[in-house]
């Protein structure tokens, strides 16, 4: 027997500790650290552009091309589609959690190049990119200029030129974007009038820019094959892209026919400006660029992150003194270091109380030294089965961690407290109480170790995000309660046989506080034993206790509000502020400014980043939208958590007049969305009638408002938005010989302002646009002012061919998988759990929606439906797999059901725990009632397992080894659940950056280990009683 032989060869059992501790610190070294594993759904992005159509010429030509490929991916969970104004169109493909980021990517890539031979010409020539990246941003950089002298164009340029492409390659960062598209173009401000009088139409300026703004070649002179005399060779080149805007204005558009040359300068104004003027960022008061850093999908955050500051350290140090300057305005890493370093702190602490416990109840320093030995090795060997497993370092691993302190420790207080009763009542040696105590207690140290390893291991098969997070969790576990064994079964009974002195006298002192604590531990087990006494005899007080337990256990699982993650105060706050539909970039500047100001004031605010004309939550440029990005201060400079500035920031917002928005909070898990809220789609099947669409929606957003329990109801979808019906008389036009094409280019550039080719400034490739002077569309009747040029050569104004309408429609479109959708957005309010938010919108949606339309989830929400058959699974296949291990060990299918009987009270003490702290039910809870059931279990098999070996050794009767069993087991059951307990008691307490994960697994574990401790340790003899019998003797 393995734990004899240790007890023989003290020195071997010391090495085998030692190779473990030596094996745990060299992967420690190794092993990565981040916030979360790697949980985040694989994501990949199909991009393409289409510019100068409206956004159902989009949908039909582009969008339903691709989407038609799309169907039957595996792993493929759903895939969104958004096409916006400007004639962007991005289709972003979620995939489940297990899926292979680079066999997804390599899969839609596949399936776009099928689709690229539908696609329209002008679409294919601008390419459709595929790239993975996380859809949320690493790290939000703001760029500039402490002395003013540079704009945000000039900030743009540098950014684009010396640090996006610097910072693409660093490992783990998937993309690096200037939001806004606020760098540099040419711009070409034509004058319409002027171009009717000189007989210039769009296309002729087109034209002429796309043939003299072009690189040419010229040839070599001397290339073989040559005459043998030919002595020389050279390169011929000729001049390149044109570079600046003189070079443009002297571009020849026309030759009169008296030999004079019209100019681009004759009909238009050149000049280097912005690629677009419906975007401006403002960093608290001072005009700045966005810069969004990309985690690569698969990638450690905490690593890029910081490879990513560093660098943008060294590029900073050349940037133009006073000039350029960057502020880290979104940085998630800052709340993962310190919610991390809590954790760490939280560990430590659980440590030391630990080691006070076990000190009270031992009473002796020696004694004390055995069992903490087995806390270092366990824990610091656990770092090397994550590390074979290919595990990080993260807040689900270290949670496990904390709990494993107060479990590691009892194996080898069951061990030393058997071995130190021997000494002190048989009067034995310390080497042959080690040896009596092995052989007593080694088959309960086997089974609790397999019990405990037994409830976690079958969960680390679960698939989804649910099943990752109890795999992180579960295999921590596993790992360190199996190692603890180890240690019990080896290096523990050696050290006692070393370490150890019989007792002089008594065993337990009786003065001072360890004579009181005595005392009162002696009366509180002699009370013990007389109420299992008294229950023994009244047995159906039990069976009543354990159905009413039950029923409470039931009733508050089934009331208390579910959640998928707790809010966090991770030091942000985001803002989407919203004017009404139609309003000017300007108006929104000048409101938003405003509105800044009063933002700005309040206590706890840092800075603010506002986008002005981005829309975050849709990633879509907007005219009447604006985002916000507010810093908090440090946790330690303010008295407020998040969630109370995220209500302060929301009503001042509700004081405008004329802007409505809200306030969100960031997603716990990055990747999960933008916000903490809920987020859905209203799909229509089989209809593409956006104006009934938005009708319903309308409608289904009302019913959500009269909800009491949802708040920043927002629905993304306008239907409504002011527009202009451009009607060409076809008739007229084919008269006079006019293109249609023409027609409608003509308008499309002078309003809209299109691209026609590229030019090259300091290595970097930028855009030629043309565009009318601002005069000439500032009105509907404007989009008449261009001139085409008919078929016999005369000039013809658009205004003659056109009438012009006022209506409404979309400037922007939303699809989810394949079907036209509207995107809707919320939040529960505080008090009411996400889970419940979600039931109360499926229950409007059944109410209000007509047949024909429903709903689906996205983001958090869809993650957080697809775990409740997750936690069922989990819990279902632990009580299994606890029932198997005691049929095995114990040979009888009936007694591990006592063991099993004593769940149902820790389960009632965790619910109720978090019912009194009004507290939600969500996954750190849960992975904590696992947890419960293994140490349930636990105290439960120190009493069923010596009461069994009673009654075979002694041939006691099931009552007489079950009363004997509760006395000689209460001790080493207070002692390590004690442990357990105050162990657990700092994350019950936890405060500052990741409390709430903390608090919600440590509130349930703690309740639960209470009511489990101290009521269901009196029940169980009494189901002892229900089951056990005498073996058969096998002949």
């Amino acid at each position: 027997m393995l734990s004899q032989f240790c007890i023989q060869r003290p020195i071997f059992a010391t090495v085998l500790a030692i190779l473990i501790v030596l094996a745990g610190v060299l992967a420690w070294r190794q092993l990565p650290l981040s916030q979360y594993p790697d949980i985040s759904p694989p994501s990949v992005r199909i991009s393409a552009q289409y510019e100068g159509a409206d956004v159902q010429t989009i949908a039909r030509t582009v969008a339903q091309p691709i989407e038609d490929q799309l169907s039957g991916i595996d792993g493929l969970l759903y895939y969104t589609t958004t096409i916006r104004s400007n004639g962007v169109i991005s289709i972003s493909c979620v995939f489940d959690v297990d899926t292979n980021p680079n066999d997804a990517m390599m899969e839609i890539n596949n399936r776009v190049r099928s689709a690229e031979r539908s696609l329209p010409e002008v679409v294919r020539e601008r390419g459709v990119t595929v790239r993975k990246r996380s859809e949320e941003s690493l790290l939000r950089v703001a760029l500039w200029s402490p002395d003013g002298s540079l704009g945000p164009t000039d900030l743009a340029d540098y950014a684009n030129l010396n640090i996006v492409n610097e910072m693409k390659r660093l490992p783990g960062v998937g993309d690096v974007s200037v939001f806004g598209n606020t760098e540099s173009a040419m711009r070409i401000w034509v004058d319409p009038d002027k171009m009717g009088k000189l007989g210039v139409t769009v296309d002729d300026i087109r034209s002429a820019v796309k043939t003299q703004n072009a690189q040419h070649t010229a040839g070599r002179i001397g290339n073989p094959p040559t005459p043998n005399e030919q002595q020389l060779f050279y390169t011929a080149k000729a001049p390149g892209q044109l570079l600046a805007p003189e070079d443009f204005a002297n571009i020849v558009l026309k030759k009169e026919s008296d030999g004079s040359l019209i100019r681009l300068r004759d009909v238009a104004r050149t000049e280097l400006g912005k690629r677009s003027y419906e975007f401006r960022v403002d960093l608290n008061g001072a005009p700045a660029v966005n810069m969004g850093v990309y985690l690569k999908t698969g990638a450690n955050a905490m690593e890029a992150a910081v490879l990513a500051k560093e660098r943008l350290t060294e590029l900073a140090q050349f940037f133009p003194k006073d000039q350029i300057n960057y502020f880290i305005s979104d940085d998630s890493s800052v709340f993962v270091s310190a919610s991390l370093k809590e954790v760490f702190s939280t560990l430590l602490e659980a440590g030391t109380l630990v080691l006070l416990v076990i000190f009270l109840f031992l009473q002796n320093w020696r004694a004390t030294l055995i069992p903490l030995l087995a806390i270092p090795v366990s824990l610091i060997g656990t770092m090397a089965g994550l590390w074979a497993l290919g595990l990080s370092l993260n807040t689900l691993t270290l949670f496990a961690m904390t709990l494993a302190i107060g479990i590691v420790v009892d194996d080898a207080i069951v061990v030393i407290e058997n071995i130190d009763r021997l000494i002190s009542e048989e009067k034995m040696t310390p080497f042959a109480a080690a040896q009596k105590a092995m052989t007593e207690v080694s088959g309960a140290l086997v089974a609790i170790v397999l019990v405990l390893c037994a409830v976690f291991i079958p969960v680390a098969f679960l698939g989804g995000i649910a099943g990752e997070l109890y795999r992180q969790f579960a295999v921590t576990i596993a790992v360190s309660v199996a190692l603890s064994g180890f240690i019990a079964l080896t290096l523990t009974p050696a050290l006692c046989a070393l370490l150890l002195k019989p007792h002089d006298e008594t065993r337990y002192s009786k003065h001072g506080v360890f004579g009181w604590f005595n005392r009162f531990l002696s009366a509180l087990t002699d009370s013990f034993v007389k109420t299992v006494a008294w229950l023994l005899r009244y047995r159906v007080v039990s069976a009543i206790s354990l159905i009413l337990v039950t029923g409470g256990a039931y009733y508050l699982f089934s009331t208390l509000p579910t959640v998928f993650l707790p809010k966090e105060d991770q030091g942000r706050v985001g803002m989407a502020i919203q004017l009404p539909e139609g309003t000017a970039f300007q108006r929104t500047d000048l409101v938003g400014t405003e509105l800044l100001k009063e933002l700005r004031k309040v206590d706890g605010v840092e800075s603010i980043v506002a986008m002005f004309g981005f829309d975050s939550s849709s990633s879509d440029v907007k005219s009447n939208m604006m985002s916000l990005s507010i810093k908090l201060k440090p946790w330690s400079e303010r008295t407020e958590t998040a969630a109370d500035m995220q209500l302060s920031l929301q009503d001042i917002l509700r004081q405008s007049s004329e802007a409505t928005g809200t306030a969100s909070l960031p997603s716990p898990i990055p990747g999960l969305g933008s916000t903490n809220g809920f987020s859905g789609y209203v799909i229509a099947h089989g209809s593409d009638n956006l104006p009934l669409l938005q009708e319903i929606i309308n409608n289904f957003m009302q019913a959500l408002s009269q909800r009491p329990e949802l708040t920043g109801l927002r629905s993304i979808m306008r239907a409504d938005t002011p527009q202009l019906l451009l009607t060409v008389d076809r008739d007229k036009a084919s008269s006079l010989g006019v293109s249609l094409d023409d027609v409608y280019d003509t308008v499309s550039y002078l309003t809209a302002g299109n691209y026609i080719n590229d030019f090259t400034r300091n290595g970097k490739t930028y855009r030629v646009m043309l565009q009318a002077e601002g005069e000439f569309r500032q009105k509907p009747e404007n989009l008449g002012s261009g001139w085409v040029r008919a078929s016999n050569g005369t000039m013809v104004p658009v205004a003659s061919l056109v009438t012009v309408q006022r209506t409404s429609g979309t400037d922007s479109l939303r699809r989810f998988n394949g079907y036209l959708a509207g995107q809707f957005l919320g939040n529960a309010v505080k008090g009411t759990s996400s889970g419940e938010a979600i039931q109360i919108v499926e229950q409007v949606a059944a109410q209000v929606l007509p047949p024909g339309y429903t709903i689906e989830w996205v983001d958090q929400a869809y993650h957080e439906k697809r775990i409740g058959s997750s936690t069922s699974a989990a819990f279902g296949y632990g009580l299994l797999m606890v029932m198997l291990i005691l049929a095995a060990l114990y040979e009888r299918w009936s007694l591990p059901i006592a063991v099993l009987l004593a769940i149902p009270y820790a389960l009632l003490g965790a619910l109720s725990s978090l019912w009194l702290r009004s507290m939600s039910n969500d996954i750190y809870f849960q992975i904590g009632l696992l947890v419960l059931i293994g140490l349930t279990a636990k105290n439960a098999i120190l009493i069923v397992e010596f009461a069994q070996q009673l009654m075979e050794e002694k041939n006691l009767t099931p009552v007489d080894a079950t009363l004997e069993a509760a006395k000689l087991r209460l001790r080493p059951i207070l002692m390590t659940s004690a442990a357990f307990i105050l162990g657990v008691l700092p994350m019950v307490l936890a405060t500052g950056p990741g409390a709430s994960a903390r608090q919600s697994m440590g509130t349930g574990v703690f309740g639960g280990m209470i009511i489990s401790t101290f009521v269901a340790t009196i029940f169980i003899p009494v189901f002892f009683t229900w089951f056990a019998r005498h073996r058969k003797k096998r002949n």
